[in-house]
């Protein structure tokens, strides 16, 4: 008997009654990168100031102004950014909102302050900012965004820009 064991513990074939093993795969699903593109950008429109006011972008592109802010009849279309999301189908999403806090034409005197305004659909949203979001089933979703500008007495004449900026990653 004691050769038998011997022999077994030679040839590495001893056996523990007290072992298993078991085996497992391995697997790993690659998903399609997070994207974003912006087809259509936030504009105030034309308008003009006789004295202190606001005026407002909604998600919707409504527009409305408030003081001695005062909407041209003529040319500048006013409209909400549109920022279109594509992913995975139905992966959730986190929303930073970040770029310009003023527009400027250049010289600082005449910054406009500016507010964000965001929403997941075009409704009329007039505050607030979206903070994560959900791809639909067929991996897309758009994030509307508006503002509301402080305009001075007398607003210097001039173009006024300022960059908004969506970042999106999934959770």
């Amino acid at each position: 008997a004691l050769a038998s064991v011997l022999t077994l513990a030679g040839t590495g074939l001893v056996s523990n009654a007290y072992a298993a093993a078991a085996t497992s795969t391995a697997t790993s699903t690659v998903i399609a990168p997070i994207a974003i593109g912006a087809p259509v950008v936030l504009s105030f429109g034309n308008f003009s100031s006789r004295a202190l006011g606001t005026i407002t972008v909604q998600t919707n592109d409504v527009v409305t102004v408030t003081g001695g802010v005062l909407r041209a009849t003529v040319g500048g279309t006013a409209s909400a950014a549109r920022f279109d999301v594509t992913g995975a189908n139905s992966n959730n999403y986190s929303i930073t909102h970040s770029g310009a806090t003023v527009l400027t034409s250049g010289t600082a005197v005449n910054d406009m302050a500016l507010t964000k305004i965001s929403a997941l659909t075009a409704a009329a949203s007039t505050s607030g900012n979206v903070g994560s979001g959900t791809l639909s089933g067929a991996g897309a979703q758009s994030i509307f965004v508006g503002g509301t500008l402080n305009v001075a007495a007398a607003q210097v004449a001039g173009v006024y820009t300022g960059a908004v900026t969506v970042t999106v990653e999934y959770n």
